[in-house]
């Protein structure tokens, strides 16, 4: 693949071509590889586009773009819908080193200890030095009731091996109780789905937030999902007004509102972490923007570009990154992050900070306008 570029590369410098010019040595090197490669029962004309369009997506050097497959394509709907196969970690790659984005709880690598922000350095004993995405997602899944032993860097330096069995994961995307003698409304947002927000809905009539003090809305270690799940989401915590602009090329697109919420303006915690990212960044920037809520934790993953997936005939999909968003007041996410209002140590256990906060303020029922 690295020598059809370079081809492609010297073919294309020099004077400007249309683009029908520029890439018809796609459909040379097809050709030759057709009529002239020796071993011709390797030739698959679908694997080689395949191939090909991988390539180009690679070359964008954007971590969240890329080409799928039918059969990969298959995979990711399932990691969406929240039952697949493996041990339950979120990835990307950051300087073209493969980082956690989070570990999703209750999974095997949640409970071997793996943390949002570990490098993966290597994945059975191979490095992972310019490895991809989708590379190295096929290395860590496996059959279920298999090891995989992951090598990782820690932010203080320390390497170490653990040893993961693959299990069935399977993600409920809310989860929900009382707290504090029934004071208190938890609910964690483990994944943006198209199901969420209906879980959303129950949670919340559940917990019947006209009798409670406070609420907690836990985003740790949640990788986000769909954009209209953030901002159906974030509506149900937000009188009105901007949920979230996007910008795609330096031209702003009209921004998504706030459709109004349903509940009481409860005093509000937003729980975050280094794992809090993408569409879950949404949802903890406007509250924090329209004051509706504080951020305690610490600093956000800093996902702020979105994608928009294009299916083809045979079930292929071109996942590519078409805008930034921005919160409500303009702040850049991408790389940034959130600041929590209250940041934690290591020491601190954020959920007993919450409910301190909460039940603090008590007979104070206003929303932090």
């Amino acid at each position: 693949m690295v020598i059809i570029l370079a081809i492609l590369v010297i073919g294309v410098s020099g004077a400007q071509r249309n683009e029908s010019e520029i890439f018809t040595p796609v459909i040379e090197i097809y050709r030759l590889i057709r009529n002239h490669f020796h071993w011709s029962d390797r030739i698959d004309s679908q694997r080689l586009l395949h191939g090909a369009l991988r390539g180009m997506v690679q070359e964008l050097n954007d971590p969240y773009s890329e080409f799928l497959t039918p059969e990969e394509n298959r995979q990711w709907q399932e990691r969406l819908e929240g039952r697949f196969s493996g041990i339950g970690i979120e990835i990307t790659l950051q300087d073209g080193r493969l980082m956690v984005v989070a570990p999703i709880e209750g999974t095997p690598a949640y409970y071997a200890g793996i943390r949002a922000g570990d490098f993966i350095i290597a994945i059975d004993g191979e490095t992972t030095e310019g490895i991809t995405l989708k590379g190295a997602v096929m290395r860590i899944r496996g059959e279920v009731g298999t090891p995989v032993i992951l090598r990782i860097l820690r932010a203080d330096g320390v390497e170490k091996d653990i040893t993961i069995i693959r299990d069935i994961i399977h993600i409920e995307p809310v989860r929900y109780e009382l707290l504090a003698e029934g004071r208190i409304g938890y609910i964690r947002i483990m994944r943006f789905s198209l199901g969420a927000v209906t879980a959303l809905n129950a949670a919340l009539a559940s917990l019947n937030p006209e009798e409670l003090d406070g609420l907690i809305i836990d985003l740790r270690n949640s990788p986000g999902g769909f954009l209209s799940a953030a901002v159906s989401i974030a509506s149900q915590f937000v009188d009105s007004g901007v949920i979230v602009s996007i910008n795609e090329r330096g031209v702003p697109r009209p921004p998504f509102r706030s459709a109004g919420n349903n509940i009481p303006n409860l005093p509000l915690v937003v729980l975050i972490n280094r794992g809090t990212a993408s569409a879950a960044e949404i949802v903890a920037g406007a509250i924090q923007d329209h004051r509706m809520g504080v951020l305690i934790g610490e600093r956000s993953f800093g996902k702020g570009v979105i994608q928009r997936m294009i299916e083809f005939a045979d079930g292929s999909v071109l996942r590519l990154t078409t805008g930034e968003y921005f919160t409500p007041l303009g702040h850049p996410v991408n790389k940034y992050g959130l600041t929590p209002n209250i940041e934690l140590t290591e020491d601190e256990d954020p959920l007993a900070v919450a409910i301190e906060w909460l039940l603090a303020r008590v007979g104070h029922l206003m929303p932090l306008r």
